[in-house]
């Protein structure tokens, strides 16, 4: 209890020193000085410019929006899908070959025949080698085989472009030379 009486008047004294003048008043001073010394500088806007519409002048060409415009888009696609599902429309209807199941570039071509009168192609897939002709097909993008050689396979394949459309690429499968 002694100590307690003793630090009593230390208290009253830093308490009391608190409630004293501080330097917040030169503060709130210097603030309202500046604050009365800066005007800010704003740029009028200027005046909007007047719309004039223009009018169509084109009378006797079809109008963008026009029911006849779209009739003439929509008949320039649709013959150009018919002529996409010409092109792809046997492929779907044929029965599928074994090598079909695989993708192009698991294949490799490692020699080849020359049966009498047609020439043969050595393909290995899955350390399995098949016999290749030209009409088969090879790989999942309906590749057909047009042409051998004695060093490549060359394929017609059809693919989807950006677009959508159905197109025929050409491929090839190269001789791969044995590594020692």
């Amino acid at each position: 209890m002694m100590p307690l009486r003793k630090l009593g008047p230390l208290f009253l004294a830093v308490a009391l020193f608190g409630c004293g003048a501080s330097g917040e008043d030169e503060l709130r001073q210097w603030m309202a000085e500046q604050k009365s010394q800066t005007h800010p500088k704003v740029a009028p806007i200027s005046e909007p410019k007047t719309f004039r519409p223009e009018s169509y002048t084109q009378v006797t060409a079809i109008e963008p929006f026009s029911n006849q415009k779209l009739t003439q888009a929509l008949k320039r696609e649709s013959t150009q899908a018919a002529a996409n599902g010409a092109l792809i429309a046997p492929e779907l209807a044929r029965r599928r070959e074994a090598l079909e199941a695989f993708p192009l570039d698991t294949m490799t071509m490692v020699g080849s025949l020359s049966k009498p009168g047609q020439p043969v192609a050595l393909v290995k897939v899955d350390n399995l080698l098949y016999q290749v002709r030209p009409g088969n097909y090879l790989g999942q993008n309906y590749g057909r085989v047009m042409k051998i050689t004695e060093t490549e396979v060359t394929l017609r394949e059809i693919v989807q472009d950006a677009g959508g459309d159905w197109i025929e690429r050409p491929a090839t499968l190269l001789l791969q030379e044995r590594s020692k």
